[in-house]
Formats: C-alpha cells, sequence, structure tokens
C-alpha cells in the first residue's frame, strides 16, 4: 500500500484546479413505442394552457439538449405522446418545463445537461452533504467546477481526506451503488493492529449480524503497525470505523488514496478536476 499524500495542506479553497467545463452526451436514442396522446392540459375556463411554467425551458428544447433528437424531431415525438412530465403526457406545442421537473421520452427520464464528472481531494472538516446548513461542504468546494447538478457519490466523513467522485450520470450511480466502488484508504488507528485482527478484517467481520468483507487489508510499508492500507467496496460513511470499534481500536485518520482508477496525481488538497474521457470509459469496465 502507497503512503498517504500530504500535499495542499492548509485552508481548503473553493477554487479549482483551472480546468475548463467538460462533459460528454453520449445518449443514445430511446427505443419508440406508439403511446395513446392525451388532450392538452386545460385551465378551469377550458382554455388551453401554454405557459404552464412561464420561465421554464420549452419542452421541445429541452428534449433536444438531452441528445435525443432535434427540437423539430421533438415537436413530433410530443405531438404523438411519447413525452410525459410529472407523469402527464404532454402533446401540448410550446409547454415549459423546469429542470426539476420529471421529464420522461418513451418512458426513460431524459436529462438536458451533459453528463459531468467531477474528482475532488477533501480536506478535513468539511462535511459530505448537499445541505446548506452544515457550515463548508464540498459542494461549496466544487461550486466553480460545473453548473451541472452534480452529487457525491459514496460518503467521507468530516474530518476523513482524500477523493470524492461527483456526477449527474445516474446509470454510473446506480451501477456503483449497485456493485460497490472500490476505493483505497489510508487509516492510522490508535494503536498497531495486531496481526490476528488483520487476519479477522481479511476474512470477514460479522458485525450487527451482516458480514462486512473487504478487497484487500495490509501494513503501510515503513511505518508504524499502527498505519493500515484497506480496499473496500462498501459506499457507506462509517464502515471503516465500525469495523475497527469491532475489535476496539480507535480510527485516529482516515484517507481515501484511490477510486478505482482514479488517484491523487495532481491534484492538491482541496482542489478538484473534471474528468477526462478514458477515465469516465475506464469504469464502464467495472
Amino acid at each position: 500500500m502507497s503512503r498517504k499524500d500530504n500535499s495542499g495542506k492548509g485552508k481548503p479553497s473553493g477554487r479549482g484546479a483551472g480546468n475548463t467545463r467538460k462533459g460528454s452526451n453520449a445518449r443514445g436514442n430511446a427505443p419508440l413505442s406508439r403511446k395513446k396522446p392525451t388532450t392538452k392540459k386545460q385551465d378551469k375556463s377550458g382554455k388551453t394552457n401554454h405557459q404552464e411554467n412561464p420561465n421554464g425551458i420549452r419542452l421541445n428544447k429541452y428534449i433536444a439538449n438531452s441528445g435525443i433528437c432535434s427540437r423539430r424531431e421533438a415537436d413530433t415525438y410530443i405531438k404523438t405522446g411519447l413525452v410525459s412530465v410529472n407523469g402527464n403526457i404532454i402533446n401540448e406545442m410550446g409547454y415549459k418545463v423546469q429542470l426539476a421537473d420529471d421529464v420522461r421520452f418513451d418512458g426513460r427520464r431524459i436529462n438536458p445537461e451533459p453528463d459531468t464528472y467531477v474528482l475532488l481531494n477533501k480536506p478535513k472538516s468539511v462535511a459530505t452533504t448537499t445541505s446548506e446548513s452544515k457550515g463548508l461542504t464540498v459542494m461549496d468546494l466544487i461550486s466553480n467546477a460545473t453548473t451541472a447538478d452534480v452529487k457525491p457519490i459514496g460518503r467521507l466523513g468530516r474530518n476523513a481526506t482524500g477523493l470524492l467522485l461527483f456526477t449527474n450520470d445516474d446509470k454510473l450511480v446506480k451501477k456503483l451503488h449497485s456493485k460497490g466502488m472500490p476505493r483505497l484508504f489510508h487509516i492510522e488507528l490508535d494503536k498497531n493492529l495486531k496481526a490476528s485482527d488483520l487476519q479477522k478484517i481479511e476474512e470477514g467481520l460479522k458485525i450487527n449480524g451482516k458480514t462486512v468483507e473487504v478487497e484487500e487489508i495490509s501494513y503501510v510499508d515503513n511505518s508504524p503497525k499502527k498505519e493500515i492500507g484497506l480496499k473496500i467496496k462498501n459506499m457507506g460513511n462509517s464502515i471503516i470505523r465500525d469495523i475497527f470499534d469491532h475489535l476496539d481500536y480507535d480510527v485516529v485518520k482516515v484517507d481515501c488514496v484511490t477510486i478505482a482508477h482514479l488517484t491523487k496525481k495532481d491534484l492538491p488538497r482541496g482542489r478538484w478536476k473534471i474528468l477526462t474521457k478514458r477515465e469516465v470509459e475506464l469504469f464502464s469496465m467495472m
């Protein structure tokens, strides 16, 4: 296991690593199935309401921005009843929607924002949350990275440090939550880890009736035996502390060194970067 990265110490910065915004929009066309169109939505007076959301985005533009088709083609699909908004089929030209609306094309939810992937090297004392009432958060640190509605995958405790991945790619999020996401942690304990306890962790511990399995565990080379390298797929926030609490150790430090194929190379503490196309493609091999 490699030693933890001590670069970029100091006060966290809300500014990024200077990358330009990127994002791919490689969404394929969904198979078309004909649905019976509904009538246009009407108000109490019986008139068609063309301005349901006057400050929103025209529905055909929303569909085109998602990469499904052109605006003109979107109008055709809307007329034939292939588009729904918040559970209601809409076949009205000029209908406007908000970014937060549930818009579906042929039953599949679509998003007008390109898929975006941001990697942050999280500093200490920053909360992994999207809430605005928790003080300084990871969302503050990546505020300049993208305008896309990205969210963190997995969690790191407030005092934990290291890599944290953000995205608005729902498919990748579902995949990683289903299969797990291998993360390598550099952990420091309050005392040396016994070889017998290391073996217990390696073989799988039963905690609260559930078996907790790890991918790898070892002592960190050329360091005291209280420093451990642990690779685990579990996405939880407290799993590491649960493991060592179970064996009567206190966790002093937690640092996420790698996430799958992603590392801290050229990414100081408190900084972010937009993933390259190649880095994103490698997730498909997991």
